[in-house]
């Protein structure tokens, strides 16, 4: 799949190491936008790393609300020599937040992401190809949009991490007073993250996911542990110090990096 339209940042004008993409898309009908970070790295078929935001963001607010550069930079090192592009879409627009779904009354924001986000990468990255693996993640409602698309496309992504995530559609009222009703999916199962967990479950990639004890949806995410113990899917659930925060999500975001980088390496030894 190729993207048509795309608009890409002059390096003359952007901050080092990083790139803004304009993408026109049709599954949205109309423009959104990635932050790409370590844009600059060398090498070959180099994995990537989509990050998702919550209800109040957009593209850039990983890197200049949640500091995620500074937060690669400091467990670079850790990383066993893997350099990760990361891909950082907005959700779509949709004013209250899209959850990442194919909203019957709106568009198709999972194809955003799962086809027109990854094809951009792979056209304006001349070390991302068809050979690389990519790695989703996110943050409340990116969060779970990461769980989610990531259990429903398991294929697509080599890895699952989540940080503070709304686990149930329902959960989006604690941010939003938007109706549940504007969430409605064609497939009426659409939105149940153990859905898709039990439908892929033999193809499920490794899957993390933490959560703050402060954190508003902390119980939600205890009760998705519950649930996942009943499927037969391999899963890490950490639980830390901490609310829905920034300040969290930099710290723990650090924790996903080297996740995926001990995936990246095990991959890599087997091919």
């Amino acid at each position: 799949m190729a993207i048509n339209r795309l608009e890409i940042s002059n390096p003359a004008y952007t901050p080092d190491n990083t790139k803004f993409v304009t993408v026109h898309s049709s599954n949205l009908q109309r423009r959104h936008d990635i932050v790409l970070y370590n844009s600059n790295a060398q090498g070959e078929n180099l994995p990537v790393v989509v990050l998702m935001h919550g209800v109040y963001g957009n593209a850039w607010v990983w890197m200049y609300l949640g500091g995620i550069h500074l937060a690669y930079e400091k467990v670079q090192a850790e990383l066993g020599g893997i350099e990760f592009i990361l891909a950082m879409p907005s959700d779509g627009g949709l004013y209250d937040g899209s959850a990442y779904l194919p909203l019957k009354k709106h568009a198709d924001y999972d194809k955003w992401i799962t086809e027109d986000v990854i094809a951009a990468v792979k056209q304006v990255q001349d070390t991302v190809s068809d050979s690389s693996r990519f790695y989703i993640s996110g943050l409340s409602m990116g969060g779970y949009g990461a769980l989610r698309l990531g259990a429903k496309y398991p294929n697509l992504f080599s890895g699952i991490s989540a940080h503070s995530s709304i686990t149930k559609i329902d959960d989006m009222a604690h941010f939003v007073p938007t109706e549940l009703s504007e969430y409605q999916c064609d497939n009426q199962r659409e939105t149940d993250i153990c859905y898709w967990l039990e439908q892929n479950k033999s193809d499920i990639p490794p899957l993390r996911f933490d959560c703050g004890v402060d954190d508003v949806l902390y119980q939600s995410n205890l009760n998705l542990e519950n649930k996942l113990k009943t499927l037969a899917v391999n899963y890490t659930f950490d639980s830390f110090e901490g609310e829905h925060s920034w300040e969290y999500w930099h710290q723990h975001v650090q924790t996903t990096f080297k996740f995926f980088a001990k995936l990246e390496l095990s991959a890599k030894n087997i091919d």
